[in-house]
């Protein structure tokens, strides 16, 4: 993966709902405020502070799917080490990483075993995972459980503070509903409510779990049922940032002080919502492969609101 590619900024605007993402997403903590920057602007040294305010924060990845072995990629091993070089390249680099599921593909051992082997690869040491579908096919989930489950004490959902930001892991892929759709459940929202009871305001909040928080697409069950419960004890917060992965593209939209944000896959992409049958691996050709693996840089501030979006590809 390089970043030589001259980064166009022609592609911008302000906009409601963005596209947004690449390969893997940087977070930089300005001013309470957290705002994404580009993966392939971080990576160079001149880029890693203009603009951002602040030292990257932590980097988002999602849905390697290592095991995978289709036409879409058959090589999803290889497309993550390709990310974490990448990563590794970065001059300054965030203090923790996020991975927002769907690790392996089957959930077997093996999987999991080369997943860990690469990631180790990171030079950032401090990993935070919850859990996709295809990490607990086996229902209960016990690989995962057994390899990221001390953090949550094997319940899968979490918090931790870093840096004056409050963290909470949330695991939707449990129990699905009608149409496939996420769900917390009321032990979880319950958890939920009291983890934010007493926070104050004015703690940015960083809220991450595999499946969309907000219904992108219901019938390809793109969302959570019961994630409006859970958004309605964000409300009060100044700065909230939202992130899934699950739908291999980028959506991404911004509701007062909520800014919701879904990564692309590093294994491959999916259709947009509506287009074809239904989600699945989308299979292009090697040309056009690296142009659905396309960066993407969001600002985004709050007074005023504004997001402006400069997007380019690898190729």
């Amino acid at each position: 993966m390089s970043s030589d590619h001259p980064f166009d900024p022609s592609r911008r605007g302000v906009l409601k709902c963005l596209a947004f993402g690449g390969v893997g997403t940087v977070f930089v903590l300005t001013g309470g405020v957290l705002s994404p920057v580009d993966l392939a602007l971080a990576a160079t040294p001149k880029d890693a502070s203009a603009g951002s305010g602040g030292v990257p924060l932590f980097l988002q990845i999602s849905d390697s799917h290592i095991g995978f072995k289709k036409e879409a990629n058959p090589d999803v091993a290889g497309t993550l080490k390709q990310t974490i070089d990448f990563v590794n390249a970065m001059p300054v680099k965030p203090a923790l990483t996020i991975h927002t599921g769907d690790i392996t593909h089957l959930s077997k051992p093996e999987e999991f075993d080369l997943a860990a082997q690469l990631m180790s690869g990171l030079s950032i040491t401090e990993l935070h995972t919850v859990p996709g579908e295809h990490d607990v096919t086996d229902g209960p989930g016990a690989e995962y459980f057994k390899r990221f489950g001390q953090a949550s004490d094997n319940k899968g959902y979490y918090s931790f503070d870093h840096s004056g930001v409050h963290f909470v892991g949330l695991v939707n892929v449990m129990h699905f509903k009608a149409n496939g759709l996420g769900n917390l459940g009321d032990e979880q929202l319950e958890w939920l409510e009291k983890d934010l009871k007493g926070r104050s305001s004015s703690t940015p909040i960083v809220v991450f779990a595999h499946m969309p928080m907000w219904t992108i697409y219901e019938p390809w069950g793109w969302g959570t049922g019961d994630a409006g419960q859970a958004m309605s004890y964000l409300k009060r917060f100044g700065s909230v940032t939202v992130l899934n992965g699950h739908i291999h593209q980028i959506v991404s939209k911004v509701e007062g002080n909520v800014t919701f944000h879904t990564a692309r896959s590093t294994a491959y992409p999916q259709p947009t919502a509506g287009n074809g049958p239904g989600p699945g691996p989308l299979t292009v050709s090697s040309a056009e492969l690296p142009r659905m693996l396309g960066v993407t840089s969001v600002k985004i501030m709050r007074h005023p609101a504004r997001a402006t979006l400069a997007d380019t590809t690898l190729v």
